[in-house]
Protein backbone atom coordinates (compact mmCIF):
# COMPACT_ATOMS: atom_id res chain seq x y z
CA UNK A 1 0.00 0.00 0.00
CA UNK A 2 2.92 2.27 0.78
CA UNK A 3 4.01 2.45 -3.13
CA UNK A 4 0.42 2.94 -4.95
CA UNK A 5 0.77 5.40 -7.57
CA UNK A 6 -1.18 9.06 -7.08
CA UNK A 7 -4.00 7.82 -9.77
CA UNK A 8 -4.26 4.45 -8.00
CA UNK A 9 -4.60 6.80 -4.33
CA UNK A 10 -7.25 9.26 -5.90
CA UNK A 11 -9.49 6.88 -7.17
CA UNK A 12 -10.03 5.68 -3.55
CA UNK A 13 -10.61 9.58 -2.72
CA UNK A 14 -14.49 10.42 -3.92
CA UNK A 15 -15.27 9.61 -0.91
CA UNK A 16 -13.30 12.47 0.37
CA UNK A 17 -14.21 15.05 -1.64
CA UNK A 18 -12.46 14.58 -4.67
CA UNK A 19 -14.30 13.41 -8.54
CA UNK A 20 -13.03 10.06 -9.27
CA UNK A 21 -9.96 9.32 -12.19
CA UNK A 22 -9.13 13.34 -11.05
CA UNK A 23 -6.10 15.21 -9.83
CA UNK A 24 -6.68 17.33 -6.59
CA UNK A 25 -6.03 21.29 -6.82
CA UNK A 26 -3.12 22.50 -4.84
CA UNK A 27 -5.22 23.38 -1.78
CA UNK A 28 -6.04 19.54 -1.30
CA UNK A 29 -2.66 18.75 -1.35
CA UNK A 30 -2.99 18.50 2.51
CA UNK A 31 -6.16 16.65 2.59
CA UNK A 32 -4.19 14.04 0.54
CA UNK A 33 -1.66 13.37 2.79
CA UNK A 34 -3.95 13.09 5.72
CA UNK A 35 -5.79 10.68 3.79
CA UNK A 36 -2.50 8.23 3.15
CA UNK A 37 -1.06 8.92 6.27
CA UNK A 38 -4.62 7.55 8.46
CA UNK A 39 -5.34 5.11 5.63
CA UNK A 40 -1.49 3.23 4.89
CA UNK A 41 -0.52 1.47 7.83
CA UNK A 42 3.36 1.61 7.37
CA UNK A 43 5.33 -1.52 8.64
CA UNK A 44 8.69 0.48 8.09
CA UNK A 45 9.58 1.58 11.60
CA UNK A 46 11.48 5.55 11.49
CA UNK A 47 14.32 5.79 12.49
CA UNK A 48 13.59 7.52 16.20
CA UNK A 49 11.71 4.06 16.52
CA UNK A 50 14.70 1.88 15.34
CA UNK A 51 16.47 3.66 18.09
CA UNK A 52 14.32 3.22 20.96
CA UNK A 53 13.99 -0.45 20.14
CA UNK A 54 17.77 -1.28 19.83
CA UNK A 55 17.93 0.80 23.11
CA UNK A 56 15.61 -1.32 25.21
CA UNK A 57 16.90 -4.87 23.27
CA UNK A 58 20.39 -4.01 24.23
CA UNK A 59 19.28 -2.82 28.30
CA UNK A 60 17.18 -6.55 28.10
CA UNK A 61 19.85 -8.78 26.95
CA UNK A 62 22.79 -6.97 28.54
CA UNK A 63 21.21 -6.31 32.32
CA UNK A 64 17.99 -7.92 32.56
CA UNK A 65 18.54 -10.67 31.44
CA UNK A 66 21.63 -12.11 33.15
CA UNK A 67 19.58 -10.93 36.64
CA UNK A 68 16.22 -12.25 36.05
CA UNK A 69 16.04 -15.50 37.52
CA UNK A 70 17.98 -14.30 40.65
CA UNK A 71 15.06 -11.48 40.84
CA UNK A 72 12.37 -14.22 40.26
CA UNK A 73 13.43 -16.49 43.23
CA UNK A 74 13.82 -13.67 45.66
CA UNK A 75 10.71 -11.59 45.02
CA UNK A 76 12.95 -8.48 45.22
CA UNK A 77 11.53 -5.17 43.41
CA UNK A 78 14.28 -4.43 40.71
CA UNK A 79 14.77 -1.03 42.26
CA UNK A 80 18.10 -0.80 40.17
CA UNK A 81 16.69 -1.87 36.61
CA UNK A 82 13.91 0.65 37.05
CA UNK A 83 16.56 3.43 37.55
CA UNK A 84 18.40 2.66 34.65
CA UNK A 85 15.41 2.17 32.32
CA UNK A 86 14.60 5.85 33.59
CA UNK A 87 17.98 7.23 33.01
CA UNK A 88 17.97 5.08 29.55
CA UNK A 89 14.49 7.00 28.56
CA UNK A 90 12.58 3.72 28.49
CA UNK A 91 10.10 4.83 31.25
CA UNK A 92 7.00 6.99 31.24
CA UNK A 93 6.94 7.32 27.47
CA UNK A 94 3.96 8.15 27.54
CA UNK A 95 4.23 11.54 29.29
CA UNK A 96 3.78 14.56 27.40
CA UNK A 97 6.88 17.56 26.34
CA UNK A 98 4.36 20.22 28.06
CA UNK A 99 4.98 18.19 31.52
CA UNK A 100 8.78 16.94 30.49
CA UNK A 101 8.61 13.97 29.15
CA UNK A 102 8.95 12.30 25.39
CA UNK A 103 5.57 12.34 24.49
CA UNK A 104 5.70 9.24 22.22
CA UNK A 105 2.95 7.41 20.70
CA UNK A 106 1.43 3.68 21.91
CA UNK A 107 2.98 2.58 18.76
CA UNK A 108 6.60 3.12 20.10
CA UNK A 109 5.50 2.28 23.83
CA UNK A 110 4.62 -1.29 22.03
CA UNK A 111 8.26 -1.27 20.52
CA UNK A 112 9.58 -0.73 24.00
CA UNK A 113 7.64 -2.88 25.74
CA UNK A 114 8.33 -6.09 23.68
CA UNK A 115 12.24 -5.91 23.69
CA UNK A 116 11.83 -4.84 27.84
CA UNK A 117 9.79 -8.27 28.07
CA UNK A 118 11.84 -10.44 25.99
CA UNK A 119 13.98 -10.22 29.12
CA UNK A 120 11.73 -10.22 31.76
CA UNK A 121 8.12 -9.86 31.85
CA UNK A 122 8.40 -9.29 36.00
CA UNK A 123 10.70 -6.27 35.40
CA UNK A 124 8.97 -4.97 32.63
CA UNK A 125 5.42 -4.67 34.23
CA UNK A 126 6.85 -2.92 37.27
CA UNK A 127 8.49 -0.50 34.19
CA UNK A 128 5.05 -0.20 32.54
CA UNK A 129 2.78 -0.35 35.13
CA UNK A 130 3.64 3.67 35.51
CA UNK A 131 2.19 4.15 32.41
CA UNK A 132 -1.16 2.68 33.91
CA UNK A 133 -1.34 4.87 36.59
CA UNK A 134 -0.76 8.01 34.37
CA UNK A 135 -2.64 7.77 31.70
CA UNK A 136 -5.97 8.79 33.16
CA UNK A 137 -4.53 11.98 33.93
CA UNK A 138 -3.08 12.51 30.72
CA UNK A 139 -6.37 11.47 28.96
CA UNK A 140 -8.46 13.51 31.80
CA UNK A 141 -6.28 15.55 34.38
CA UNK A 142 -6.11 19.41 33.91
CA UNK A 143 -3.44 21.10 33.42
CA UNK A 144 -2.20 21.92 36.79
CA UNK A 145 -2.70 17.91 37.60
CA UNK A 146 -0.35 17.49 35.00
CA UNK A 147 2.40 19.28 35.55
CA UNK A 148 2.15 18.16 38.88
CA UNK A 149 1.74 14.65 38.85
CA UNK A 150 3.57 13.83 36.20
CA UNK A 151 6.08 16.21 35.50
CA UNK A 152 7.74 14.62 39.15
CA UNK A 153 8.09 11.61 37.14
CA UNK A 154 10.42 13.34 34.58
CA UNK A 155 12.46 14.88 37.56
CA UNK A 156 13.35 11.21 39.18
CA UNK A 157 12.39 7.31 38.55
CA UNK A 158 9.06 7.72 40.48
CA UNK A 159 6.29 4.93 40.28
CA UNK A 160 2.78 5.50 40.29
CA UNK A 161 0.33 3.08 40.77
CA UNK A 162 -3.87 2.35 38.95
CA UNK A 163 -6.16 1.29 42.02
CA UNK A 164 -9.61 -0.35 40.70
CA UNK A 165 -9.62 -3.72 40.78
CA UNK A 166 -11.13 -4.80 44.11
CA UNK A 167 -11.68 -8.14 45.89
CA UNK A 168 -15.00 -8.58 44.39
CA UNK A 169 -14.71 -6.20 41.30
CA UNK A 170 -11.78 -6.82 38.51
CA UNK A 171 -13.10 -7.04 35.15
CA UNK A 172 -16.48 -5.88 36.33
CA UNK A 173 -15.28 -2.36 36.74
CA UNK A 174 -18.99 -1.46 37.63
CA UNK A 175 -19.31 -3.86 40.58
CA UNK A 176 -16.55 -1.59 42.47
CA UNK A 177 -17.46 -0.89 46.03
CA UNK A 178 -15.02 1.64 47.06
CA UNK A 179 -17.31 4.65 47.94
CA UNK A 180 -16.20 8.86 47.92
CA UNK A 181 -18.19 11.06 50.23
CA UNK A 182 -17.84 14.47 49.97
CA UNK A 183 -17.60 16.64 52.83
CA UNK A 184 -17.17 20.03 52.61
CA UNK A 185 -14.30 20.82 49.73
CA UNK A 186 -12.91 17.37 50.13
CA UNK A 187 -13.73 14.15 49.73
CA UNK A 188 -13.41 11.05 51.84
CA UNK A 189 -12.42 7.71 50.49
CA UNK A 190 -13.46 3.93 52.05
CA UNK A 191 -12.77 1.05 50.17
CA UNK A 192 -10.31 -2.04 49.40
CA UNK A 193 -8.24 -2.30 46.16
CA UNK A 194 -6.14 -5.43 45.50
CA UNK A 195 -4.15 -6.56 42.62
CA UNK A 196 -2.47 -3.47 42.05
CA UNK A 197 1.07 -3.40 40.79
CA UNK A 198 3.35 -0.79 42.19
CA UNK A 199 1.73 -0.28 45.23
CA UNK A 200 3.45 -0.80 47.87
CA UNK A 201 5.93 1.13 45.28
CA UNK A 202 3.81 4.02 44.24
CA UNK A 203 4.30 7.89 44.52
CA UNK A 204 0.40 8.22 43.70
CA UNK A 205 -2.37 6.77 42.91
CA UNK A 206 -5.07 6.71 40.18
CA UNK A 207 -8.50 5.49 42.23
CA UNK A 208 -11.67 4.94 40.96
CA UNK A 209 -14.31 5.25 43.97
CA UNK A 210 -17.97 5.29 43.24
CA UNK A 211 -19.29 8.46 44.06
CA UNK A 212 -22.82 8.70 43.89
CA UNK A 213 -25.02 6.48 46.11
CA UNK A 214 -27.97 5.49 43.77
CA UNK A 215 -26.89 2.40 43.32
CA UNK A 216 -29.06 2.55 40.12
CA UNK A 217 -27.03 4.70 38.65
CA UNK A 218 -25.25 4.27 35.34
CA UNK A 219 -22.08 3.44 35.09
CA UNK A 220 -21.25 6.63 33.58
CA UNK A 221 -22.33 8.40 35.92
CA UNK A 222 -21.69 6.33 38.91
CA UNK A 223 -17.70 6.76 39.65
CA UNK A 224 -15.21 9.48 39.92
CA UNK A 225 -11.68 8.99 39.30
CA UNK A 226 -9.18 10.58 42.01
CA UNK A 227 -5.15 11.25 42.21
CA UNK A 228 -4.29 10.02 45.49
CA UNK A 229 -0.77 11.22 46.95
CA UNK A 230 0.78 7.94 48.33
CA UNK A 231 1.31 9.51 52.30
CA UNK A 232 -2.15 10.43 52.44
CA UNK A 233 -3.21 9.65 55.87
CA UNK A 234 -5.68 6.70 56.10
CA UNK A 235 -4.06 4.72 53.50
CA UNK A 236 -2.82 0.99 54.46
CA UNK A 237 -0.64 -0.94 52.01
CA UNK A 238 -1.64 -4.58 52.07
CA UNK A 239 1.36 -7.54 52.02
CA UNK A 240 3.39 -8.12 48.79
CA UNK A 241 1.71 -10.96 46.52
CA UNK A 242 4.09 -13.76 46.11
CA UNK A 243 2.51 -14.69 42.57
CA UNK A 244 3.05 -17.80 40.13
CA UNK A 245 5.17 -15.70 38.20
CA UNK A 246 6.00 -12.11 37.47
CA UNK A 247 7.55 -12.51 41.21
CA UNK A 248 9.66 -9.26 41.03
CA UNK A 249 6.63 -6.98 39.86
CA UNK A 250 5.42 -5.66 43.13
CA UNK A 251 1.65 -6.01 43.38
CA UNK A 252 -0.45 -5.23 46.75
CA UNK A 253 -3.64 -5.93 47.99
CA UNK A 254 -17.27 10.73 34.96
CA UNK A 255 -14.58 8.08 36.63
CA UNK A 256 -15.84 5.10 34.63
CA UNK A 257 -15.22 6.64 31.29
CA UNK A 258 -11.88 7.66 32.13
CA UNK A 259 -10.46 4.18 33.68
CA UNK A 260 -12.10 2.56 30.55
CA UNK A 261 -10.33 5.19 28.15
CA UNK A 262 -6.99 3.60 29.80
CA UNK A 263 -7.52 0.19 28.84
CA UNK A 264 -7.82 1.57 24.96
CA UNK A 265 -4.17 2.86 25.52
CA UNK A 266 -2.58 0.44 27.60
CA UNK A 267 -3.98 -2.82 26.15
CA UNK A 268 -1.41 -2.62 22.94
CA UNK A 269 1.41 -2.92 25.74
CA UNK A 270 0.32 -5.33 27.53
CA UNK A 271 -0.24 -7.58 24.20
CA UNK A 272 3.26 -6.23 23.49
CA UNK A 273 4.97 -7.57 26.44
CA UNK A 274 3.06 -10.96 25.70
CA UNK A 275 4.60 -10.82 22.26
CA UNK A 276 7.96 -10.24 24.12
CA UNK A 277 7.54 -13.46 25.85
CA UNK A 278 6.67 -15.87 23.36
CA UNK A 279 9.26 -14.30 20.50
CA UNK A 280 11.86 -15.50 23.68
CA UNK A 281 9.88 -18.32 23.91
CA UNK A 282 10.82 -19.27 20.33
CA UNK A 283 14.40 -18.18 20.45
CA UNK A 284 14.98 -20.17 23.71
CA UNK A 285 13.41 -23.02 21.80
CA UNK A 286 15.04 -22.95 18.59
CA UNK A 287 18.48 -22.93 20.47
CA UNK A 288 17.98 -25.63 22.10
CA UNK A 289 16.82 -27.32 19.54
CA UNK A 290 19.96 -26.51 17.75
CA UNK A 291 22.21 -28.11 20.02
CA UNK A 292 20.02 -30.79 21.90
CA UNK A 293 20.96 -34.01 19.74
CA UNK A 294 18.59 -37.13 19.70
CA UNK A 295 19.73 -40.71 17.25
CA UNK A 296 22.40 -38.78 16.52
CA UNK A 297 20.93 -35.80 15.17
CA UNK A 298 19.82 -31.78 16.41
CA UNK A 299 16.45 -32.31 17.10
CA UNK A 300 15.31 -29.64 15.20
CA UNK A 301 15.93 -31.88 12.34
CA UNK A 302 13.37 -34.33 13.55
CA UNK A 303 9.73 -32.72 11.67
CA UNK A 304 8.04 -32.90 14.74
CA UNK A 305 10.03 -30.16 16.05
CA UNK A 306 10.89 -28.49 13.10
CA UNK A 307 7.10 -28.44 12.86
CA UNK A 308 6.56 -27.06 16.06
CA UNK A 309 9.05 -24.19 15.50
CA UNK A 310 7.36 -23.17 12.42
CA UNK A 311 4.42 -22.69 13.65
CA UNK A 312 5.99 -21.05 16.56
CA UNK A 313 7.44 -18.76 14.43
CA UNK A 314 4.04 -17.98 12.86
CA UNK A 315 1.96 -17.10 15.72
CA UNK A 316 4.44 -14.78 17.50
CA UNK A 317 4.68 -12.35 13.77
CA UNK A 318 0.04 -12.58 14.00
CA UNK A 319 0.63 -11.25 17.80
CA UNK A 320 3.03 -8.58 16.61
CA UNK A 321 0.88 -7.45 13.89
CA UNK A 322 -2.20 -7.48 15.96
CA UNK A 323 -0.63 -5.14 18.86
CA UNK A 324 1.11 -2.99 16.34
CA UNK A 325 -2.25 -2.51 14.25
CA UNK A 326 -4.02 -1.71 17.38
CA UNK A 327 -1.45 0.90 18.68
CA UNK A 328 -1.48 2.44 15.34
CA UNK A 329 -5.19 2.56 15.12
CA UNK A 330 -5.21 4.66 18.58
CA UNK A 331 -2.27 6.71 17.32
CA UNK A 332 -3.73 7.97 14.67
CA UNK A 333 -6.63 9.37 16.13
CA UNK A 334 -9.21 6.37 16.22
CA UNK A 335 -10.90 4.19 18.95
CA UNK A 336 -8.88 1.38 18.92
CA UNK A 337 -10.97 -1.09 21.61
CA UNK A 338 -12.23 -3.67 19.04
CA UNK A 339 -8.41 -3.79 17.96
CA UNK A 340 -6.84 -3.69 21.56
CA UNK A 341 -9.29 -6.43 22.91
CA UNK A 342 -8.24 -8.35 19.73
CA UNK A 343 -4.55 -7.98 21.02
CA UNK A 344 -4.58 -8.56 24.37
CA UNK A 345 -6.61 -11.39 24.12
CA UNK A 346 -4.73 -13.17 20.77
CA UNK A 347 -1.17 -12.11 22.20
CA UNK A 348 -1.96 -13.84 25.97
CA UNK A 349 -3.16 -16.91 24.13
CA UNK A 350 0.13 -17.35 21.93
CA UNK A 351 2.15 -16.27 25.24
CA UNK A 352 0.94 -19.19 26.71
CA UNK A 353 1.24 -21.50 23.73
CA UNK A 354 4.46 -20.74 22.86
CA UNK A 355 5.66 -20.91 26.71
CA UNK A 356 4.00 -24.26 26.66
CA UNK A 357 5.36 -25.56 23.22
CA UNK A 358 8.94 -24.13 24.40
CA UNK A 359 8.69 -26.90 27.74
CA UNK A 360 7.86 -29.20 25.59
CA UNK A 361 10.88 -29.07 22.99
CA UNK A 362 13.20 -28.60 26.23
CA UNK A 363 11.59 -32.22 27.50
CA UNK A 364 12.41 -32.94 31.21
CA UNK A 365 15.38 -30.21 31.17
CA UNK A 366 11.75 -27.41 30.39
CA UNK A 367 10.32 -28.47 33.64
CA UNK A 368 13.68 -27.78 35.43
CA UNK A 369 14.76 -24.30 37.07
CA UNK A 370 17.85 -24.24 35.73
CA UNK A 371 16.76 -23.64 32.30
CA UNK A 372 14.89 -20.35 31.30
CA UNK A 373 11.57 -21.81 29.89
CA UNK A 374 9.82 -22.95 33.39
CA UNK A 375 10.09 -19.27 34.42
CA UNK A 376 8.52 -18.24 30.94
CA UNK A 377 5.26 -20.33 31.32
CA UNK A 378 4.58 -18.85 34.78
CA UNK A 379 5.22 -15.32 33.63
CA UNK A 380 2.91 -16.29 30.73
CA UNK A 381 -0.33 -16.80 32.39
CA UNK A 382 -1.15 -13.43 33.63
CA UNK A 383 -1.50 -12.35 30.72
CA UNK A 384 -4.65 -14.21 30.19
CA UNK A 385 -6.20 -13.06 33.81
CA UNK A 386 -5.31 -9.67 33.78
CA UNK A 387 -6.66 -6.59 31.93
CA UNK A 388 -9.90 -8.50 31.85
CA UNK A 389 -9.97 -12.20 30.87
CA UNK A 390 -9.23 -13.89 28.13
Amino acid sequence: PGDLPAPTLLRRAPRHGWGRGTYPAASALESLVEFVTKMVYFLELSDEQKEFQATARKFAREEIIPVAAQYDKTGEYPVPLIKRAWELGLMNSHIPESCGGLGLGTFEACLITEELAYGCTGVQTAIEGNSLGQMPVIIAGNEQQQKKYLGRMTEEPLMCAYCVTEPGAGSDVAGIKTRAEKKGDEYVINGQKMWITNGGKANWYFLLARSNPDLKAPASKAFTGFIVEADSPGIQIGRKEMNMGQRCSDTEGVGFKIAMGAFDKTRPPVAAGAVGLAQRALDEATRYALERKTFGKPIIEHQAVSFMLAEMAMKVELARLACQRAAWEIDVGRRNTYFASIAKAFAGDIANQLASDAVQIFGGNGFNSEYPVEKLMRDAKIYQVSKTNN
